[in-house]
């Protein structure tokens, strides 16, 4: 009997740990046509987005270069993925697109060829993305997730049902494990997401779900404030904290 447990849960643990590394295993075509393997990322965090150039989000470039300037030397990577398939609002090649980003939002993170996020031709990479985090629901307290929520249900009253990507600037954050750990619609807040990183990059000297106390939202420009960061950290850890940093 005792066997048999040990046995379950030895599988149950490998199956988690095989789920965890799968996304290493994809492979994607950069802006300059080369393939990129994403097991270069084994230890990194990961934000990977679809994104579109001419869309109400667009601005959220701005956002997301100032996370990966804010995080890039301490273990995050963000991964642009343009896609046309939402109101044809990323149009043009790669190279247009690439141009526009550096030229208006002078962005620093890597950017991919365009794909498609849902359907038959769908990337496998988001086939595994929405397997892993499916659709949780526009945040209804935004005015602009509201109008999302009442555009989609007109189409599709059980549209929420439905894992697939439903606007530019989803983002999946993605842990150093390669474990898929959270799922953000374009209308949650970049703040929420800089906490959720801080804590991810943290975590190794902060007590299990303390980490977003080391980066409070209203911190997010700053950081963590170094007094903050070991009052979350077990004794005797400090310095790995301030190390972080």
């Amino acid at each position: 009997m005792k066997k048999t447990i040990l046995l379950c849960m030895l599988t149950a643990l490998l199956t988690l740990t095989g789920n965890a590394q799968e996304i290493y295993n994809f492979q994607v075509t950069n802006d300059e046509g080369k393939q990129v393997e994403l097991a270069q990322y084994k230890g990194k965090v990961m934000l990977i987005v679809n994104t579109a150039t001419r869309c109400g989000f667009t601005p959220q470039y701005n956002e997301l270069e100032a996370l990966f300037e804010k995080y890039r030397d301490k273990g995050l990577e963000i991964l642009d993925f343009p896609c046309n398939q939402f109101g044809e609002q990323a149009p043009g090649c790669i190279e247009e697109i690439h141009q526009f980003c550096t030229a208006n939002f002078n962005i620093q993170f890597p950017q991919f060829d365009k794909i498609e996020v849902n359907g038959p031709n769908e990337h496998p990479l988001y086939t595994y993305l929405k397997a892993q985090k499916p659709f949780g629901g526009f945040d209804l307290n935004d005015k602009t997730g509201k109008l999302l929520d009442d555009m989609f249900k007109k189409n599709d009253p059980n549209y929420a049902q439905s894992p697939s990507i439903k606007w530019n600037f989803t983002k999946f954050l993605v842990d150093q494990k390669g474990n898929v750990v959270k799922r953000y619609e374009p209308t949650d807040k970049i703040a929420d997401i800089d906490a959720d990183i801080c804590a991810l990059l943290n975590k190794k000297c902060c007590k299990k779900g303390e980490g977003k106390k080391c980066c409070k939202n209203n911190e997010s420009k700053k950081g963590c404030k170094k007094d903050e960061d070991k009052k979350c950290c077990k004794k005797g850890e400090a310095a790995k904290c301030g190390e972080t940093k």
